[in-house]
C-alpha cells in the first residue's frame, strides 16, 4: 500500500467553544493515542480537513497506515484512524482519534474486494452480484495489500465463489468466517414473462363476471308473470 503522509499540530487549550472555532477555521480537532503510559499516552492535536481529506482520498482510504509528523518535525509516527466523529446534518468530520501502531506487529484492518474476469454463467445470460465489498484482515503494517482480487471467471449460473476458496496472501490472515462469507453469485436472468401476467387471466375473471350478470337478468325474467289481456279484448 502506497505511503500516506499527514501533517498535525499540537493544541494545549481544550474545549467546545475552541472546537467550534478551530472547526470554522478549517480544522479538525483530534488526539493521537500512543503506547506510551500516563499523560503521554494521549496529545491533543488538530489537523487541516483539507490535508486530512487529501490523505483518506487513496486506494487504502479511512483504513490506511499513515505517516504522522506533529508540528513538522522530522519524527513520524505510523498510525491509523481509529475514530472519526461526523456531523450528521454536513455529514464533515468534526473530530477524529489516531491509534499510533508498531511496524512490527500486525494490525487489524479492512481492504477491498475487487473481482476480475467474466463469469462463464455471465456468458450464458446470468447476472453477477457481488455481496461483500471489503474484507476483515490482520497484517503487519508495512504489509497491507491495496485490495483482495479474486477470479470469478469459472462461475457457473447458480454458483457462488466463497473466501475460503480464495487462495491466501503471505502474511495475510482473514478475519471473516471463510464458510459464510460470499465474495460472488452468478444467478439466472428473471424471464419477462416472469414479470408480466399471464394472457387470459384477467379476460377470465371479466367473463365470469359478465356472464353471472347475464343469468341473473335471465332469472329474473323467467320469474315475472305475464300480464293478462284485458277482458274487453276477448
Amino acid at each position: 500500500m502506497a505511503d500516506v503522509k499527514l501533517q498535525v499540530r499540537l493544541r494545549e487549550e481544550r474545549g467546545g467553544k475552541l472546537a467550534r472555532a478551530m472547526r470554522a477555521a478549517g480544522d479538525i480537532p483530534g488526539v493521537l493515542y500512543t503506547s506510551r503510559s500516563g499523560s503521554e499516552g494521549s496529545q491533543a492535536i488538530v489537523v487541516g480537513a483539507r490535508d486530512l481529506r487529501t490523505a483518506v482520498s487513496g486506494s487504502g482510504g479511512t483504513h490506511a497506515v499513515i505517516d504522522l509528523t506533529i508540528d513538522g518535525a522530522g519524527k513520524t509516527h505510523p498510525v491509523v484512524i481509529k475514530d472519526m466523529q461526523l456531523d450528521p446534518v454536513r455529514d464533515r468530520v468534526i473530530h477524529i482519534d489516531f491509534h499510533e501502531v508498531r511496524l512490527d506487529q500486525p494490525i487489524n484492518t479492512v481492504v477491498r474486494v475487487h473481482i476480475e474476469g467474466i463469469p462463464h454463467g455471465v456468458e450464458m445470460g446470468g447476472v453477477l452480484s457481488q455481496p461483500t465489498h471489503e474484507l476483515n484482515i490482520s497484517v503487519l503494517p508495512t504489509a497491507i495489500p491495496e485490495q483482495i482480487v479474486v477470479d470469478v471467471s469459472e462461475l457457473e449460473i447458480g454458483s457462488s465463489l466463497r473466501l475460503v476458496e480464495v487462495d491466501g496472501l503471505e502474511g495475510v490472515t482473514f478475519l471473516d468466517d471463510p464458510e459464510s462469507t460470499v465474495l460472488a453469485t452468478v444467478t439466472a436472468p428473471i424471464a419477462e414473462e416472469e414479470l408480466e401476467p399471464e394472457e387470459g387471466e384477467e379476460g377470465v375473471e371479466g367473463e365470469e363476471g359478465v356472464e353471472g350478470e347475464e343469468a341473473g337478468e335471465g332469472e329474473a325474467a323467467d320469474g315475472e308473470t305475464p300480464a293478462e289481456a284485458p277482458a274487453g279484448d276477448e
